[in-house]
């Protein structure tokens, strides 16, 4: 099967809880979206990356520009944890982001927590493989 651009441009306005997830989608205020999403304070939108090589500055892009209303930043890895670049976590702590990654099973399940805790979260979460 050969590869297919994903589109990146779906995007629901508003931040909503992951209510379910799968080999390559979620599952977000009775929609499903497939591939990678960012769950932003300006909504929820489809995102590019599909591995932990493709996540960058220039990937995390949108979540810079609304880094002043984040207070975390919830990388999901995919199935596996995966150690952010210095450079990476240095760049997101310049502006302002406390950020952790970590599978994005548990990903899902820390943004819903602390959404639910009307805390000022944000997730970027690779897709399950």
């Amino acid at each position: 099967m050969a590869d297919q651009p994903r589109p990146t441009t779906a995007h629901l306005p508003r931040q909503v809880p992951i209510e379910g997830y799968g080999h390559g989608f979620f599952h977000f205020a009775g929609m499903a979206s497939s591939g990678s999403i960012l769950a932003l304070p300006s909504g929820i939108h489809g995102w590019a990356p599909r591995a932990v090589g493709e996540i960058d500055a220039a990937a995390l892009a949108p979540v810079l520009a609304e880094a002043k209303a984040i207070e975390l930043l919830i990388i999901g890895t995919g199935a596996d944890p995966w150690p952010l670049p210095d450079a990476l976590r240095w760049r997101l702590t310049d502006s302002g982001l406390r950020v952790d990654s970590m599978p994005t099973r548990a990903a899902a399940s820390t943004y819903n927590v602390l959404l639910a805790e009307g805390r000022a979260v944000a997730a970027a979460l690779l897709a399950l493989p």
